[in-house]
């Protein structure tokens, strides 16, 4: 019988070997069959650059080789360092003759993303190259970036999104009232909004007064740069976004300016024809954003010895990783400080520029970033390139540096912060029935506990330890942009302002891209050359495999689809008990309609 057991496990064990050989290898023939297709691509003469308008941008891309076998639709995600740098190497490359803007299923990008993808089709035009669009239905975003091509086309039943901006915030306390739970908030700043859906069932004066600004802001922006592209007047882009276009016919569009033909999609090769002046509509080639991005990134280059590292801290700021249902990025606090001090601590790096797209998080977190920025300011130059937001925390971690840059429609600012505790007293005691006894040794033995509402002296003392870490957020902002800290008192009380604003009061130095950002530091580490290194580095293809095998990123992106605009809702209440400690957050979930 033992021999049995032993021959049983034996053969059992060697098939579980056998499966994870035959696993690695297919892993391994995968990842070769996707370098082997890669190494491949090259740029052929007279070629197209396809930029796909679908799905979302995010900061960075990541590669993704088994999305599609796994049937992930993150796929359809798109990283902006992809797009501008494919963009950038089609400008350069005289292969690449033009661009063709495909508009499709767009969820789109925050404002900031989407003008500086647009500010490089501009600079594409000026090498003398044309760039064509074409949609079945074009969101208003997608329309922002098309209105900048030699030529729109939209479907004969096509429809184009153009209706002005808005704002949304969900509010939370009349859900809260009924299952019996209370949010206690310590804040400082009238304009700090961030706990207002837990106490309000309806937007603030001061709330109202700051989205309406920034929105007229970047809604400005956005009219006068569609306004020089189609020669349409900005009062008549308003006066055709109070009209509901949507829902109008394509001739409208026509008529209007908006497009400048009526046509199904086998008319756009016919177009690109003609803008390359060939006979045969065939006759040229497509490549991809992706591939052309690839070849950018993989042609040799003059290798300098001194680096000018670009850090990208993008996400919440948190203090600890999230283990679950987290499919965004995350600026985890210790990880953050331990790669600056590298950077910092490494002699071949002569600067830094930190991009930061971050609507804040942990006021701890933030400060130790904060301290590390600091501590590489000690030795070289550290620049910040303001992404779509740079916020709040997300401001804190900026302020120190040598110089800043912003995006005309970053959203930025909102210095201010605050303290949230649930009292769930009425939820456990009067709901369900649940009471509790306390037997303590001394007099804040259980500050903090659920199962009670704060006493008079324990609010004072959250309030007096809030107002400090207002001082400190306040002074570290004063010393870093050399003001008067009354003077940054007056433009904070958690106020969010565009980069416009932003500039006008001294919050940032100059409206600029990523690209100037790492010019400047150039010039302030005084390096002629320098190679441009990215951290930290992107996941590799394991990682991506050992997260889809997990399931958490598939269910979370299955969720988002499935919930659409309730998802910001879902992971609202979720993060509500996540959060320890002050916070330095932006006023609320920014839901752009654009």
């Amino acid at each position: 019988m033992k021999q049995f057991f032993k021959y049983v496990c034996a053969t059992v064990v060697g098939i579980f070997v056998v499966v994870a050989i035959i696993t690695i290898l297919s892993i391994f023939s995968l990842v070769g069959m996707a370098s082997m297709g890669n190494s491949l691509t090259s740029v052929k003469d007279n070629s197209v650059l396809v930029i796909q308008l679908q799905g979302s941008i995010n900061e960075r891309s990541e590669e993704n080789p088994f999305g599609e076998i796994l049937g992930n639709a993150v796929l359809t995600d798109q990283g902006l360092d992809d797009i501008l740098k494919a963009i950038e190497h089609a400008k350069t490359d005289p292969k690449v003759k033009g661009i063709y803007l495909e508009a499709g299923t767009f969820a789109g990008a925050m404002p900031a993303t989407l003008q500086s993808i647009r500010k490089a089709l501009l600079d594409f035009k000026k090498e003398g190259r044309f760039i064509v669009a074409y949609g079945d239905q074009y969101t208003q975003g997608a329309y922002y970036l098309c209105s900048a091509a030699d030529s729109v086309i939209v479907n004969p039943q096509g429809i184009i999104d153009w209706s002005g901006m808005s704002s949304t915030v969900t509010y939370y306390k009349e859900l809260l009232d009924k299952v019996g739970v209370n949010m206690q908030v310590v804040k400082v700043g009238t304009y700090k909004s961030a706990v207002e859906p837990f106490l309000l069932s309806q937007m603030s004066d001061a709330n109202r007064e700051q989205i309406e600004t920034y929105n007229g802001e970047i809604w400005s922006e956005i009219t006068k740069a569609v306004s020089k592209s189609r020669g349409i007047s900005e009062a008549k882009l308003n006066e055709l976004a109070d009209s509901m276009i949507l829902l109008r016919e394509a001739t409208l569009y026509k008529k209007e300016k908006l497009v400048d033909k009526i046509a199904y999609s086998d008319a756009v090769k016919q177009t690109i024809a003609n803008m390359m002046k060939v006979d045969d509509p065939d006759d040229y080639n497509t490549i991809s954003v992706k591939d052309l991005a690839g070849i950018a990134n993989s042609e040799p280059k003059g290798i300098s010895g001194d680096v000018v590292a670009v850090y990208y801290a993008v996400g919440d700021i948190v203090e600890e990783a999230s283990s679950e249902w987290n499919y965004s990025p995350e600026i985890v606090g210790k990880t953050v400080c331990k790669d600056l001090q590298k950077l910092a601590d490494d002699d071949n790096v002569k600067a830094v520029v930190l991009r930061v797209n971050s609507g804040g998080g942990s006021a701890y977190a933030s400060e130790q970033i904060w301290h590390e920025v600091m501590n590489i300011k000690t030795n070289k130059p550290i620049v910040v390139s303001m992404g779509d937001m740079a916020a709040s925390g997300g401001y804190y971690i900026s302020c120190a540096a040598n110089y800043i840059y912003a995006e005309p429609t970053t959203i930025t600012g909102s210095i201010g912060i605050f303290g949230m505790f649930p009292d769930a007293s009425k939820l456990l005691n009067d709901k369900l029935g649940v009471h509790f006894n306390t037997v303590k040794t001394n007099q804040f033995s259980d500050f903090g506990d659920i199962s009670r509402p704060f006493t008079e002296q324990e609010r004072a003392i959250a309030q007096k330890y809030i107002n400090n870490g207002y001082e400190l957020f306040t002074k570290r902002c004063a010393d870093g942009r050399k003001m008067k800290q009354d003077d940054i008192k007056k433009i904070g009380e958690g106020r969010v302002w565009t980069g416009i604003h932003a500039k006008q009061i001294g919050l940032v130095d100059e409206l600029g891209s990523l690209d100037q950002a790492i010019a400047k530091a150039k010039e302030l580490a005084k390096l002629n050359e320098a190679t441009v290194m990215n951290y930290p580095a992107k996941s590799t293809i394991f990682d991506q495999l050992i997260n889809e095998m997990q399931g958490t990123s598939y269910a979370d992106k299955q969720l988002k689809e499935a919930l659409g605009d309730y998802y910001s809702v879902f992971t609202d209440l979720k993060k509500m008990g996540q959060k320890t400690g002050v916070q330095a957050a932006l006023p609320y979930y920014l839901k752009f309609k654009l």
